[in-house]
């Protein structure tokens, strides 16, 4: 939005802007901010960086070397439409408070890394990614489970909750679902004029598979970094709006038991100049032996990646066959059961691209991006054939009973975190050329996801046990 300071001091001046607030990352995908009033937001405060203490923001820095600062990248600007008072928020980079030098752990940094290599190694010059984005509406979360209204449930039939039974969706029927049935397509209308105001093009909204009232927005494409900044705008946008309208919104992958999960599907293409690196002609789905290549990086290193762009307990949930989300590693031409699908309706060269389909939102999205860059970059480099790995193309349904000893030779995906994260511990070498990851960045993550999620989570008495086990 601004090139200088100048610019935007006359920016707030002109618009009369109360406060400028700041929102950086943490390194598992959290957003934080800080809020300045206007008076004090000078070119020379903001040059020089505001403090914080990064030991308190998780998978940064230790106590006793906690001090950094936010240094604002005024490209980011935007007018935040969820505050009382004229309120412009800016995404920050972190940086060493002495040195001013870029923090090696900030997810934005790295992003921007993965971009620098891709560029050093000449294959192309820039990638452009297209994030999806699922959610669920929920009327309350102050719960160990959502409250769900019964109008969006058909499976509360009998609870007497139906304020209009005739416009009930059915389970798994409530793909492009219209009104009056859609009851969120006001709220998904006003999410993406907000996204619009704010500078995010988006391609457009519906109701998902999902019952009750599971949405899905989706973006125009765009680089990495700027492209992991609207994934963390969107997700602060839906939720905001939600608030506003006294609902909640999760990104939870399986937040609802025998009901279609969330992903967070990133579409994915390189280019060099203006010439599209993933298309030909004759190729398989029109992709281009470079594209090949790249997918076979991308499934060979699918375990590994998972840890990353699926980092919790929770995502192995949505996980399971069944919900047309990915269990198996291969690609295919328009096939849902494919960990990567080569989306039919992008057929001229621009737009010929590939669908990674496991991930989901609990990523941090500058990292899972990062990460699936450099998983296709090293399939290039060594120049992997995935018809030759065994990964497809498979154009048959795998769920399908006829196919079960196909499926019986395909490469499964990670069944668990756990699983997850010892393929990261064995297969990360790829993650650290051009020093995009560092290793000790792998050992927090492994650590930190070990620690505080799987063992809080498998130490805790779970419902259902309490039906198996509790007349035993």
């Amino acid at each position: 939005m601004f090139k200088t300071l100048n610019d935007l001091e006359r920016f707030i001046k002109e618009r009369g802007i109360a406060t400028l607030d700041l929102k950086y990352s943490d390194l598992f995908g959290g957003w934080h901010h800080i809020s300045l009033p206007a008076s004090h937001a000078s070119a020379e405060v903001l040059q020089e960086g505001i403090g914080f203490d990064s030991s308190s923001t998780p998978g940064f820095k230790t106590l006793e070397a906690g001090d950094m600062v936010l240094l604002p990248d005024l490209t980011t600007a935007f007018m935040d439409p969820f505050w009382e008072a004229p309120t412009l928020s800016m995404i920050c980079n972190i940086a060493e408070a002495d040195s001013k030098s870029l923090f090696g752990r900030d997810p934005r940094v790295i992003a921007r890394k993965a971009e620098e290599y891709l560029i050093s190694t000449g294959i192309a010059d820039r990638s452009q990614w297209g994030p999806e984005f699922e959610f669920y509406i929920f009327e309350d979360a102050n719960k160990a489970a959502p409250e769900v209204p019964g109008t969006f449930a058909t499976w509360n039939g009998n609870s007497g909750n139906y304020a209009d039974p005739a416009h009930a969706l059915p389970s798994h029927g409530a793909y492009h679902a219209i009104p009056p049935q859609d009851q969120h397509h006001n709220l998904r209308a006003e999410i993406s004029r907000l996204l619009e105001e704010a500078g995010i093009g988006v391609n457009y909204h519906h109701h998902e598979v999902g019952c009750p009232s599971q949405q899905e927005i989706e973006v125009l494409l765009g680089p990495l970094t700027r492209m992991g900044d609207v994934s963390m705008m969107v997700k602060y946008f839906i939720k905001m709006t939600a608030k506003r309208h006294d609902k909640t919104a999760t990104f939870m992958p399986k937040p609802l038991y025998k009901e279609a999960g969330s992903g967070m599907h990133f579409h994915q293409h390189l280019f060099k100049g203006d010439q599209p690196l993933f298309y030909d002609a004759d190729g398989y789905g029109g992709l281009s032996k470079i594209a090949l290549s790249y997918i076979a990086g991308i499934l060979a290193h699918g375990p590994a990646l998972l840890a990353l762009t699926n980092p919790s307990t929770n995502s192995y949930k949505r996980l399971v066959p069944g919900y047309e989300a990915p269990v198996n590693l291969f690609f295919s031409l328009a096939n849902r059961s494919a960990a990567i699908r080569i989306p039919k309706y992008t057929q001229a060269p621009l737009e010929k691209r590939i669908e990674f389909r496991p991930p989901d939102a609990t990523c941090n999205p500058y990292l899972a991006m990062a990460a699936m860059l450099m998983a296709g970059i090293d399939g290039i480099k060594r120049k992997l054939d995935p018809q030759r790995l065994g990964f497809g193309p498979f154009d048959q349904n795998l769920f399908a009973p006829e196919n079960v000893e196909l499926k019986e030779e395909i490469k499964h995906l990670p069944a668990s975190l756990d699983e997850a994260l010892n393929a990261l511990e064995e297969d990360h070498q790829f993650l650290l050329e051009g020093d995009v990851f560092r290793p000790e960045i792998i050992e927090t993550w492994i650590q930190y996801k070990r620690d505080r999620e799987i063992v809080e989570v498998r130490n805790r008495p779970h419902p259902y046990e309490f039906v198996l086990y509790y007349n035993c």
